[in-house]
């Protein structure tokens, strides 16, 4: 039984699970470093807990000092959320050795799939379909080449202990190999602390399609579903959705059953997620194993109706899942935008700053994954992406049409955010036909049809920005959140943070 979770995150992910744990009569503790003192989702947690760290980056990578704070704590499981330690294989087995659940799966299916090329071996044994390339790790630039060669190009370099675009680079002629080898080297060894490289061919114009499966230690395996995940900008997703628009009830169980196959190969436990390029020819290829909640699970639990936190945790506790693959329905669209604080108008470069008005999007069928809120500092220490904006609907057209109207309503002020970009995208005819691929940005996408502000908004909206500096007030108790640190009542807390708010 668990009583008590701390949630190793922050952020609108440590919100996320602080939710499901409540509903489930669970107390979660959270964790911050010096700079998120005064953020957004310790208000959620019964007891908030400083860690230490030389940045705030290592603080939350501290395994020894986190599973510390959680046995003084008395937490009988840590959720690691996504990024951060969540594929951390050394982390997962700091909680065994510390009789700690960790709401995750086993050390050394983590292990296996965090090694790009160890995994590409091990689909490839188990009979998953890989994209054609190298099964062994490289870091001879003229072994790479002469592979290369061979496979024929366009090939893709990518880090064989990465992921997240990291690492990753095109090479279209064997006249770029060189520059783009070492430049992926040095990049992986940076990331990753490993500067292996593995080579594939690159399989252009596809989509990118992932299977959200959840398996229990009973041995019950389930999937539930694609997203389809193809909006990307420098590989990193921005725009996901489910179902996709490319596959039919047959080609989604096909893949959902090799999906689990691959799954079982490492004897995976928990949710975990499965993804694949799907060509033009509705060809699928093994790309990697996320072995954690992914960013876009809301788009998957709005067409199902599954918890999948819920799920996780319950997992975590020995229970067998709470549905069987022949009760999974997948009903109406779901669409979740990222929204980062980031110029869309400049490249996109993170903007920083404290959110000086707030107005969330509302009305039926509308979720909102935030980690920030009116008075939120937005710094520069972490990923850009403050909240998740999901909206669900019958049909596609009736969900994008949500999604416009919810974009239109969610003002923020004070930073810059991606939202006139979402708009641009869903206003686009590649994705409202459901044509786009992992190349619309690139070579379909004209950035020039970014919503733009006139001379005259632009000087009302900086006459705004400088009244609102000039004479902001806070209107919210900082004593509030301090309490949280001191293990006051949550119930006690909650009525009076809603109703300072």
């Amino acid at each position: 039984m668990i009583k008590r979770i701390l949630v190793a995150n922050r952020g609108e992910i440590a919100i996320r699970v602080m939710r499901a744990a409540r509903e489930m009569g669970i107390e979660t503790v959270a964790i911050y470093h010096e700079v998120d003192k005064l953020s957004y989702y310790l208000s959620f947690a019964d007891l908030a807990v400083e860690i230490k760290g030389n940045t705030p980056k290592a603080a939350y990578l501290d395994i020894d000092q986190i599973i510390s704070i959680a046995k003084n704590q008395n937490c009988d499981a840590i959720h690691p959320g996504y990024g951060f330690l969540s594929e951390n294989p050394d982390f997962s087995e700091a909680c065994k050795r510390n009789d700690i659940i960790f709401i995750g799966p086993r050390a050394q299916s983590i292990r296996a799939m965090g090694n790009k090329t160890q995994a590409r071996k091990i689909m490839f044994d188990a009979g998953v379909p890989i994209v054609p390339g190298t099964l062994e790790p490289i870091t001879d630039i003229g072994h790479g080449k002469k592979i290369a060669d061979e496979i024929g190009y366009p090939v893709l370099l990518k880090a064989s202990a990465g992921g997240g675009g990291k690492g990753m680079r095109i090479v279209r002629s064997q006249s770029e190999f060189v520059e783009n080898f070492e430049a992926a080297q040095r990049e992986a060894l940076n990331s990753f602390g490993d500067s292996s490289i593995y080579i594939e061919k690159l399989i252009e114009n596809a989509k990118h399609i992932e299977i959200q499966l959840i398996a229990d230690t009973h041995y019950n395996y389930v999937h539930l579903g694609e997203r389809d995940c193809s909006v990307q900008r420098r590989h990193q997703k921005l725009i996901e959705e489910c179902p996709s628009t490319v596959l039919d009830d047959e080609l989604r169980q096909k893949m959902g059953q090799v999906a689990l196959n691959a799954a079982r190969a490492v004897d995976y436990v928990n949710a975990g997620t499965v993804e694949f390029l799907f060509d033009n020819d509705k060809n699928f290829y093994f790309l990697e194993m996320n072995t954690r909640l992914q960013v876009e699970h809301p788009v998957t639990e709005m067409v199902t109706g599954v918890d999948l936190v819920r799920e996780q945790i319950s997992i975590a506790m020995g229970n067998p899942l709470s549905f069987k693959q022949s009760d999974i329905q997948w009903n109406g669209h779901a669409i979740e935008c990222r929204i980062n604080a980031e110029d869309p108008y400049n490249d996109f470069m993170p903007d920083i700053g404290k959110i000086l008005y707030y107005n969330e999007p509302q009305g039926n069928g509308i979720r909102l994954d935030s980690g920030v809120t009116f008075n939120s500092e937005v710094t520069m220490y972490f990923d850009p992406m403050i909240a998740k904006l999901i909206v669900y609907a019958k049909t596609r057209d009736l969900a994008i049409s949500k999604m416009l109207r919810a974009l239109d309503e969610y003002l923020i002020g004070g930073i810059k955010t991606n939202i006139p970009f979402h708009q641009a995208v869903l206003n686009s005819e590649e994705f409202r036909s459901g044509s786009y691929n992992t190349n619309f940005l690139v070579t379909k996408f004209n950035f020039d049809k970014l919503p733009k502000l006139s001379d005259q908004e632009k000087q009302i909206l900086s006459a705004l920005t400088v009244y609102l500096n000039e004479n902001y007030k806070p209107h919210c108790n900082l004593d509030i959140i301090e309490s949280k640190k001191n293990g006051s009542n949550w119930k006690q807390f909650h009525l009076n943070y809603r109703r300072i708010f």
